[in-house]
């Protein structure tokens, strides 16, 4: 039931000791405050992190040819590993647990493209169908190079949407012809990309067909694959397999970890999931113990007020105050206090995140925004840690209020 007249009191009794109160609320505002800041970080940071592979897959290995530093079999060091397609159809049929497989080839420089007369200069990718799924490609309109591009050497192009602002502005580029270097390439697709914008700057076609219109007889300057569900340990186990059959191909020691270049981008992501996982833990163990102090503050505080209020205990006791009416005033006054402060102390958090106030002070001191991306805190969560807060706060208050309730009438009338 509502009494209106304890309430009256505890406004009262506050606004009576204004110093005492304010410093009490601002230890559970500020611990709050704090917290959600905390969490902010600890978001920006994760979104951080995941946009460092918002470009690739992030269960991908990327392999590459280098040069030998190991003589093998009467060849010296010093020799040039490159792949071909040979290397490319291996790895499809031998290796188990590759989910997509790409080949790429490099056009060489930045090819001037035209459309009527629209014209700039592009970055030019031979590719194999599954490098779609590599890259994190979205087909927009149309379709991606698919596997009779490849066989019948077709002139086709799928154009990144930033191409297609340059060359076409508002016309649909589906079906029309750009020129690559006086080559005429049917535009089949448009793609975007969820990674970086550079992304969609970027013209694919058919891997066969610039091995032939360029030059590039069988070669093959980079394998990419995706390992699918496989863990870390599945994914090394899957390399090496790949470096050992590449070493028998071509003809280089097994130990020698120069002749090509692998790079397991799942390894990377997993190293740095881990260090999140530390970083989280020292925010959370940051977090947890600037509540306590703002709970150890709380109880401080009501202590002090149980010591001011001896007298004014034993004369409630003496008319007949049961200690469980003065356990309930002292619990109210300070579940009052948590509650407002925390809300309060939880809204200015917010706000000081989604201002972007958060991330210009993280840039203010230096530190790489693109690990530190959208910060933000989830509604409930934050409600939930204030919630928690109020709760010990008022857990932190019964034990003074406790002690209140079991001084005798007659001490307390002595006390001075």
């Amino acid at each position: 039931m509502f009494d209106l007249d304890k309430w009256q009191e505890i406004f009262h009794t506050i606004e009576k000791n204004k110093l005492r109160s304010f410093i009490t609320a601002f230890n559970v505002a500020w611990g709050i405050f704090i917290l959600i800041i905390l969490m902010g970080f600890g978001r920006g940071f994760q979104n951080g992190v995941h946009h460092q592979f918002d470009d690739d897959a992030a269960n991908s290995i990327f392999i590459n040819g280098g040069t030998t530093t190991i003589p093998h079999k009467g060849i010296q060091p010093g020799k040039r590993i490159n792949f071909t397609n040979e290397d490319y159809d291996l790895i499809r049929e031998k290796v188990a647990g590759v989910e997509y497989l790409t080949g790429r080839f490099y056009v060489s420089g930045e090819f001037t493209v035209r459309y009527e007369d629209n014209y700039s200069s592009f970055n030019i990718q031979a590719i194999h169908p599954d490098h779609m799924y590599l890259e994190k490609s979205i087909i927009d309109d149309g379709r991606y190079i698919n596997d009779k591009d490849i066989k019948e050497r077709r002139k086709v192009a799928v154009i990144g949407i930033k191409v297609v602002k340059v060359l076409f502005g508002n016309i649909d580029p589906i079906g029309k012809y750009i020129s690559i270097n006086g080559i005429q390439y049917k535009v089949v697709g448009v793609f975007d990309d969820i990674g970086h914008d550079d992304a969609t700057k970027v013209i694919y076609i058919p891997i066969s067909t610039a091995q032939l219109a360029y030059g590039g007889a069988n070669q093959v300057h980079r394998l990419m694959l995706t390992v699918g569900d496989a863990s870390l340990e599945e994914s090394l186990e899957i390399q090496e397999e790949i470096h050992q059959m590449l070493a028998a191909r071509h003809t280089f020691s097994t130990e020698d970890k120069r002749a090509v270049w692998i790079f397991n981008l799942w390894e990377e992501y997993v190293r740095w999931m881990n260090i999140f996982d530390g970083i989280r833990f020292v925010l959370a163990a940051v977090g947890i113990f600037t509540l306590l102090a703002g709970v150890v503050g709380v109880s401080n505080i009501m202590l002090i007020v149980v010591k001011e209020r001896t007298r004014e205990i034993g004369v409630r006791k003496a008319i007949g105050a049961t200690p469980l009416s003065v356990i309930g005033l002292f619990l109210m006054e300070a579940l009052l206090i948590t509650l407002v402060s925390g809300y309060m102390g939880m809204i200015a958090g917010m706000t000081f995140i989604e201002s972007g106030l958060l991330a210009d002070l993280m840039d203010a001191f230096g530190f790489p925004m693109n690990f530190f991306v959208d910060p933000g805190v989830n509604f409930r969560n934050a409600v939930i840690a204030t919630i928690i807060l109020a709760a010990a706060g008022t857990l932190a208050g019964y034990f003074p209020a406790r002690k209140a309730a079991r001084i005798k009438p007659v001490e307390a009338l002595k006390d001075e």
